[in-house]
């Protein structure tokens, strides 16, 4: 059985169907039909709902964290322990809520069909926000798409509804939730069971080895941001799922003095903090990973596990130095991320054996690190070419070099005779000029519609040349700005 808060009614589910979304339980099991689905894949937000859990911060007070997410992509599985709450639940007393109120009075609604997914953008938006900030409206409603009002009236309401902030029914019944959410907080492995498909909610990370055993044919469900277009895409059956999400060991970021650690299953949007204050290159490029909902729900070992060859973080993570802790029973071996990914969906994984945490180096002053992203549209796209560069320059020589790319081959690789071409020369135009020409010898890229060969080679090349030009000259960076 499972447990969760459906705004303040508590729901217990057992016999559900696993493969279930929770914007298909909203509409089909409990009747509230104002979320929709506009894509079923995550890319238009109109099915953004909330989901709050319990956290505690540094100083010890407890609080509910809201987060949105695309209720398209979400397994019913993964609210085990949580609140729901969906546009109907924002209306009070006869009254509308305050970003409800803004997006009438600022006309940001006309056919109305997206409007629901951007009511509840704004909602997080604003129980995350001190003050109004039109960096954080933009991010918060990169998400979401309207073909109607041209997004400035919309941009005005998350203005308006953030700068006014009042205190509405969820602060008043703050500290009755949290009370709620303690009371059915998981103690035990949960489950959903239709008879012919299950999925298995895991606490710990022994559980999660034991389970993960006895079901070697099991899917892991992360954030599912992925694996759950298995289901709204193809239509496909996912008879056996193992939700690792409320793993809290796989959800800690530790930093010690030479690496952080990322547990797996932490989400991107969590992942931010510490890897922006070591690599800002990495902050940015998160920035620019998929939108909001989807870095609130997809993460890190996610991201690596799903093995894309144009996954975003795998070319940073490999150029860093990266390492994986592979989990198989009570047996752990460290792997370092350039070697986990053998060829097309096809990794070093063993049978039964998971990704429990991502080591990654701490910045060094001799490190050079700068990443880039190449896509048809700024935000919320997927990359024709990524590119991770990482020299250590001592005395105007390159001593070490480490080169990533996504998108280049079936998986995300380094450039071997790139870095051969550099290790040990000046670090000058003639030396950058030679390594463009290695990465020939590198990358035989494919065409497809994001980009033909020719174009993701000499973007590739380019972006080297762009590197050498920032370093030289670094009031003209960029980072990972670039876009088709």
């Amino acid at each position: 059985m499972i447990q969760f808060l459906l705004n303040q009614e508590l729901r217990s589910e057992h016999a559900l169907d696993p493969n279930l979304t929770v914007l298909n339980y909203l509409r089909e099991h409990v009747g509230k039909s104002g979320t929709k689905e506009g894509c079923a894949s995550g890319d238009c937000g109109a099915c953004t709902v909330v989901v709050g859990e319990l956290q505690t911060d540094d100083g010890g007070r407890e609080h509910i964290r809201y987060r949105s997410l695309n209720s398209c992509l979400t397994f019913v599985s993964s609210l085990h322990g949580k609140q729901l709450i969906s546009v109907e639940d924002l209306k009070h007393k006869g009254e509308l809520h305050s970003v409800q109120k803004a997006m009438v009075e600022c006309h940001g609604s006309q056919c109305g069909f997206c409007t629901p997914g951007f009511v509840m953008s704004l909602f997080a938006l604003q129980k995350n926000s001190d003050a109004p900030d039109h960096a954080k409206a933009h991010e918060a409603l990169a998400g979401n798409l309207c073909r109607c009002t041209g997004y400035r009236p919309i941009l005005a309401a998350a203005e308006q509804s953030c700068c006014a902030k009042q205190p509405d029914q969820f602060d008043a019944r703050e500290a009755d939730t949290i009370a709620r959410l303690k009371a059915i907080a998981p103690t035990d492995i949960g489950e959903l069971n239709s008879g012919d498909k299950r999925c298995l909610v895991p606490l710990t990370v022994a559980d999660l080895a034991d389970l993960y055993d006895a079901y070697p044919q099991a899917r892991l469900l992360a954030g599912g941001t992925d694996l759950a277009l298995e289901v709204t895409q193809f239509h496909r059956t996912l008879p056996v799922m193992i939700y690792v999400g409320n793993v809290a060991e796989m959800k800690r970021i530790e930093t010690f003095d030479d690496r952080i650690e990322i547990g797996a299953a932490t989400p991107l949007s969590d992942c931010y903090e510490a890897l922006n204050a070591e690599y800002p290159d990495f902050g940015e490029l998160l920035h620019r990973f998929a939108s909001l909902q989807i870095r609130n729900q997809g993460t890190l070992g996610g991201n690596i596990g799903n093995a894309s060859p144009i996954g975003d973080s795998p070319p940073l993570l490999i150029a860093l130095g990266a390492q994986v802790v592979l989990c198989k029973g009570e047996t752990r071996r460290t792997l370092n991320l350039d070697d986990y990914f053998i060829d097309y969906k096809v990794t070093a994984r063993q049978e039964s054996e998971f990704i429990e945490k991502i080591i990654v180096p701490r910045a060094s002053a001799e490190q050079r690190f700068r990443a880039y992203k190449v896509s048809k549209r700024l935000d919320d796209d997927i990359s024709a070419v990524c590119a991770a560069f990482n020299l250590r320059i001592e005395n105007c020589m390159i001593t070490d070099a480490r080169m990533a790319f996504g998108g280049m081959a079936a998986i995300p690789k380094r450039a071997a005779h790139c870095e051969a071409a550099l290790i040990g020369q000046p670090f000058n135009n003639a030396v950058i000029e030679r390594a463009c020409a290695a990465l020939a010898e590198d990358f035989t890229p494919l065409s497809d519609f994001r980009a033909s060969k020719e174009y993701r080679l000499l973007s590739a090349q380019n972006l080297l040349r762009k590197y050498f030009i920032e370093l030289q000259t670094p009031h003209i960076e960029t980072r990972v700005t670039a876009y088709v």
